[in-house]
């Protein structure tokens, strides 16, 4: 389980597709590297990875087909920026919120509105997601914890803003119009759904 609040700034090393259907993705990292074990959780780009190597400053992991396609990992290259946090651990504060590191699909980002102070950004996403989201409630946007700020059911947006140490400490800091982000909605809103829905289709 994450947080939400990244940790490090990181660079892909390497990113080796495997046939199509697979990726070995190598990450530098200093700080989540420091004390990283075989088997260990990082969440990339808000994505549960699986330390599966590691060694000075960097770990690799392997990306299954169902991550590359649920997520923007496999258009990474050499020297992107991804967001990098540490599986929380039990005795730790949870300065965001619930995320478990599972991204549920891709959003777009529609437009970005800087202001004195923050800058607010508009994600443009699939019915199926902005269906979960809701105004005050949280998500998780290329692994970030944000409060949504308001949804858009017609123009298939919703809104977030973002705060100077947001801007500078992760990658969407650097995102442009246009870029792919990952989108993790609270799990509490799906287990409600299949729990109304009598959890059958």
């Amino acid at each position: 389980m994450f947080t939400g609040i990244i940790e490090e700034l990181g660079t892909v090393e390497s990113l080796d597709l495997l046939d199509g259907d697979a990726a070995r993705l190598t990450i530098r990292g200093p700080k989540v590297t420091e004390d990283a074990g075989h088997g260990d959780s990082i969440a990339v780009n808000g994505c549960c990875l699986t330390v599966v190597e590691h060694g000075e400053d960097t770990f690799t992991a392997d990306v299954m087909q169902e991550t590359l396609r649920r997520t923007g990992l496999g258009s990474l290259e050499k020297g992107s920026h991804v967001n990098l946090e540490r599986a929380v651990a039990a005795h730790a504060r949870l300065g965001g919120h619930i995320v478990q590191g599972h991204v549920d699909g891709t959003g777009t980002i529609a437009s970005r509105t800087p202001s004195e102070h923050w800058e607010d950004v508009r994600v443009a996403t699939t019915p199926e997601i902005l269906r979960y989201v809701a105004e005050k409630g949280s998500i998780a946007v290329d692994g970030v914890s944000l409060t949504v700020t308001d949804v858009d059911d017609a123009t298939g947006t919703f809104g977030v803003s973002l705060i100077p140490t947001t801007l500078e400490l992760t990658v969407l800091g650097r995102n442009q119009v246009g870029d792919t982000v990952n989108l993790e909605v609270d799990v509490i809103a799906k287990y409600v759904e299949r729990l109304i829905k009598g959890g059958t289709k």
